[in-house]
């Protein structure tokens, strides 16, 4: 095999992985700069209400498959970049798959679990609680998201550099 197909292989892989990754950072990052402040304007009610009928929104085929996709395209162009012999490349995209790894487990046992007491209050003392107690761990939460899948983003965007030479 001559080395611009070697070279070529992982592209494809690699391309999703960078679109998809800038795709979260920029979901996250637009939760941390629009959606909580908005929301922080409004009552318990109004907080909660809207914050419940994101979270069933979001949960889509298309969030799905970015939000999965992101996790398998980074995983598959880092096993590419190694069989191909291109190290360098591959060390960025291990290092944006473990960047990604945190994020997704941030999502998994602090967002998701918050999101689903906020959807369980039902009083406007629970609220209020539960409101106070979201917020306090929900945004900085998510705003460790926001900086790992842009770092993340970085790394792949590296990856992408070096994979050519």
């Amino acid at each position: 095999m001559s080395k611009a197909p070697r070279a070529t292989a992982a592209q494809p892989a690699l391309t999703a992985a960078t679109i998809a990754m800038g795709l979260s950072a920029g979901l996250y990052f637009a939760f941390d700069v629009s959606v909580m402040p908005g929301l922080d304007r409004a009552d318990d009610e109004t907080y909660a209400s809207a914050m419940n009928h994101i979270n069933e929104a979001i949960e889509n085929g298309f969030f799905g498959l970015v939000f999965f996709g992101a996790f398998l395209a980074t995983g598959v162009a880092g096993g590419q970049l190694q069989r191909i012999g291109r190290r360098t490349a591959a060390r960025w995209t291990w290092a944006a798959l473990a960047l990604y790894t945190a994020a997704v487990v941030l999502t998994m046992k602090i967002n998701v679990p918050l999101n689903k007491r906020l959807a369980a209050g039902r009083t406007a003392a629970e609220l209020a609680e539960l409101r106070a107690k979201f917020k306090n761990t929900w945004v900085p939460s998510n705003a460790a998201r926001t900086v790992a899948c842009t770092a993340a983003l970085i790394c792949l965007g590296r990856a992408l550099a070096s994979s050519r030479h």
